[in-house]
């Protein structure tokens, strides 16, 4: 199948561009960049929590146990996907041209 130049408006049936390395790198970084940043709120809404209850403030125990132990699953949720990416990119650093 011949590939339409690149001015062409309308591509031919069943013409799917290819994706770039790149495209699939910014990907990657965003979908990481938007964990951490989840995470990083959830830390600091338990941390709010624990607070007020150390004040002794009026807080559900419940929910700051819940809380910490979400957060505990999140931080090695991100630490398992980190350690998979720091892997590939030492077997993407491991191959020969």
């Amino acid at each position: 199948m011949a590939i339409p130049p690149i001015n062409s408006p309308i591509n031919p049936i069943g013409y799917t561009p290819k994706p770039t390395a790149s495209g699939n790198a910014k990907a990657v970084t965003q979908t990481f960049e938007n964990m951490l940043n989840s995470l990083n709120q959830s830390q600091l809404n338990t941390d709010e929590l624990v607070q007020k209850m150390a004040q002794g403030e009026s807080v559900d125990l419940h929910a700051v146990m819940i809380g910490l132990e979400e957060n505990n699953v999140n931080f090695n949720v991100a630490l398992g996907i980190r350690d998979k990416l720091v892997d590939a990119y030492r077997e993407i650093m491991r191959m020969q041209v």
